[in-house]
């Protein structure tokens, strides 16, 4: 029976996104759901040109150089590279098929940033066949890519020397002060096998100041590298721009609400586990305050020392590109009674809801679409998957529901594409995996959509 009140659950409503609700009224989803006959994800590609050409003006305000590479491992979609090459944009790679794929679908090489640790003969040779740049991460891993420019037909291969944030000396991306100094003597010594053009970081978490902070380091390491000869003018702040799912007060009370009375089977999660789903200065509102910020030790804003040294700056968001550009959408087929709430099997698994990766929760309320016109009320449910693994929970949260759900309604876990739909996605229990479905909204007054064309 339905709970009398929602106020005892907690809950995490996802921010209005127009785009989505009208793919949700349309009644297409239903369709879909029934032609692929299993789970899928529904991506929406004018939200990923919107995220990009905000990003774009907030460089321009600044009056700051600088290029955007959208990170590929954050969603596999052809898609989002077919809207780089249209756009003009760049493409982070970091691996042989990564590289093909951005290749595959017309994104030019020097256009192309290949990032990663240590890397395979076969990803250094075909980088600088194509000219693409590459972000050194290891004496080692330069000392290959020297060879392979000296031994293969194509040169200069084209760098960057990547720079261990001495506040994570822990990190295993990067190279220290001392190992930067060797790199930039081995590359002197190199010649015109290499260009190198300047210096990168990868910084986990999604603190700004911090990033402003390794910023203004790496422009004074290009004015040094200048003084021995090497270009040295562009810096890559990798990505780590935060995205916003959902407002300050929701995502306080929940925080302070939630315990393990609220999920299935007692489970527990400390705040700490959690994806930061609220964040105050968001993707590139976000860009805008690094570029704003003072990095430590300077008196100017980290654009102002762009701008005055003449370096230009490169970020690779992966995330932040995918902000509303996608859905992920279940069909309920088991429902059970277990005391307080209903246990829900569905259709897929949680490796589609990638969060569960990280030992934590996808948190964005889902929402039903239910063909139940009955009085609304407060039906909590968890959310579980069509396998045999007891852990196999794409929601441990008993989420408060409007309505009961029944078997043959859609479950739609809005706000997917960035980094959920694909990253731990298998063919467990030989179950297919979901298709991705491009929706083009343009075609008023009903979206028309296609299987998207990604390249295994």
């Amino acid at each position: 029976m339905a709970v009398s009140s929602a106020s005892a659950w907690p809950t995490l409503p996802a921010l209005p996104d127009p785009a989505t609700d009208a793919v949700l009224v349309s009644g297409l989803l239903e369709e879909l759901s029934y032609a692929l006959g299993g789970p899928f994800h529904f991506l929406l590609p004018e939200a990923f040109d919107t995220n990009l050409q905000a990003m774009r003006a907030a460089l321009d305000a600044a009056g700051v150089a600088g290029f955007v590479y959208y990170a590929k491992k954050a969603n596999k979609a052809a898609v989002w590279i077919e809207r780089c090459a249209a756009n003009g944009a760049g493409v982070d790679a970091a691996s042989v098929g990564e590289l093909r794929a951005a290749l595959g679908h017309g994104v030019r090489g020097e256009h192309i940033v290949v990032t990663g640790p240590a890397k395979g003969q076969d990803l250094l040779r075909l980088a600088v066949q194509h000219g693409a740049l590459i972000a050194v991460d290891a004496l080692d891993d330069l000392d290959a890519l020297i060879a392979t420019a000296l031994t293969g037909a194509a040169r200069p291969a084209r760098l960057l020397l990547r720079c261990l944030p001495p506040a994570q000396p822990h990190s295993r991306f990067g190279m220290t002060g001392a190992e930067l100094s060797t790199g930039i003597d081995r590359c002197v010594q190199a010649g015109d096998a290499v260009r190198m053009e300047g210096f990168s970081f990868h910084l986990a978490g999604y603190a700004l100041q911090p990033r402003a902070d390794l910023a203004g380091h790496l422009v004074d390491l290009c004015l040094k590298a200048r003084t021995r000869g090497l270009e040295a003018g562009r810096i890559s702040i990798g990505g780590g721009l935060p995205v916003s799912y959902t407002d300050a007060g929701s995502w306080r009370g929940f925080l302070a609400g939630q315990h393990r009375g609220h999920y299935h089977a007692g489970r527990s999660f400390e705040a700490a586990d959690f994806y930061p789903y609220h964040s105050p200065v968001a993707g590139a509102e976000a860009l805008r305050a690094v570029l704003a910020a003072r990095p430590e030790g300077h008196g100017r804003s980290l654009a102002e020392l762009l701008t005055a040294s003449g370096v230009a700056l490169m970020l690779e968001p992966g995330r932040a590109l995918l902000d509303r550009a996608g859905a992920t959408v279940f069909r309920i087929q088991g429902v059970k009674d277990r005391g307080d709430h209903r246990l829900l099997t569905v259709d897929g698994t949680s490796l589609s809801l990638s969060e569960q990766w990280f030992h934590s929760e996808y948190l964005p309320d889902p929402r039903l679409l239910s063909r139940d016109t009955a009085a609304a009320g407060t039906w909590p449910a968890s959310v579980g998957a069509a396998t045999c693994l007891e852990s196999d929970m794409l929601t441990w949260r008993k989420i408060a529901f409007p309505r009961r759900p029944r078997i043959g309604d859609l479950l739609v876990y809005p706000n997917t594409a960035g980094y959920q739909m694909d990253s731990n996605e298998s063919r467990f229990h030989d179950l297919a995996l979901p298709p991705k479905v491009v929706i083009d909204r343009t075609q008023a007054p009903r979206p028309r959509w296609r299987l998207d064309r990604h390249l295994v």
